[in-house]
C-alpha cells in the first residue's frame, strides 16, 4: 500500500474508522488482486478497466466511480444512499443493518471484468 494511502488511513476520525475498515477489507476479500492507490484523494482500489474510491467523511464512508449497472442490485435496495451519478454515502448507522455479503457483492460487481 502506498505511504499516501495508509496517511490517509491513520487520518480517519475514530467514529468513522470501523466502518472505513470494514468496506476496504471486504473489498480486498474480493479482489485480492486490486492494487489500492490514492487518486483524487481517496483510496482507490483499481483492478483491470475498473477502479472503485472510498472515502471518509463527517457522515461516515462514501463510495465513488463504479459503472452504473455493476451494483449487482444494491441501487435497487437502498435508493436512499444513492447521491449522485454513482455515490453511495454509507453512515454507520446504515451499514449496521446491512450483510457483509450484501456489501461484497456490491464491490465485487463494481470492480469485476
Amino acid at each position: 500500500m502506498e505511504p499516501a494511502v495508509r496517511a490517509y488511513i491513520d487520518a480517519i476520525a475514530p467514529e468513522n474508522r470501523p466502518l472505513f475498515d470494514r468496506i476496504h477489507g471486504l473489498i480486498l476479500s474480493a479482489h485480492p488482486e486490486a492494487e489500492v492507490v490514492l487518486s483524487y484523494d481517496l483510496p482507490t482500489y483499481r483492478t483491470p478497466g475498473h477502479r472503485l474510491h472510498l472515502g471518509a467523511w463527517r457522515h461516515g464512508v462514501s463510495l465513488y466511480g463504479w459503472q452504473r449497472g455493476r451494483d449487482a442490485g444494491f441501487v435497487a435496495r437502498h435508493p436512499e444512499l444513492l447521491h449522485g451519478k454513482a455515490t453511495l454515502r454509507l453512515r454507520p448507522d446504515d451499514a449496521a443493518g446491512m450483510s457483509d455479503d450484501e456489501l461484497r457483492e456490491f464491490v465485487t460487481a463494481a470492480l469485476a471484468d
